[in-house]
């Protein structure tokens, strides 16, 4: 499974890929230079199941800490895992 990052302007998304398909993506919002905000996780139907959310996440979680910024979780998939995971917390706004 491959996870890129890209952002453009005040948007940007975490894309899982596997064979060149489209496996799940994370998108987000810039809100300054200190946080972003999570807004949407949408995963195939055919890799249900088999933790790309929570991978997209942790990618996320490691931009996160790379770039000394929170996270703010809109999205009720990115909430529910900060509030199951402890060890991502550090990154909450």
């Amino acid at each position: 499974m491959e996870i890129t990052i890209k952002e453009l302007d005040n948007k940007g998304f975490a894309m899982a890929r596997e064979n060149d398909k489209r496996a799940g993506i994370m998108t987000y919002s810039v809100a300054g230079k200190e946080q972003i905000i999570i807004d949407h996780t949408e995963v195939e139907p055919e890799f249900n199941g088999k933790g790309i959310g929570k991978m997209l996440l942790y990618k996320i979680v490691e931009m996160a800490r790379e770039k000394n910024i929170k996270i703010l979780p809109l999205c009720p998939f990115a909430k529910a895992m900060f509030k199951k995971h402890e060890d991502i917390r550090d990154v909450l706004k």
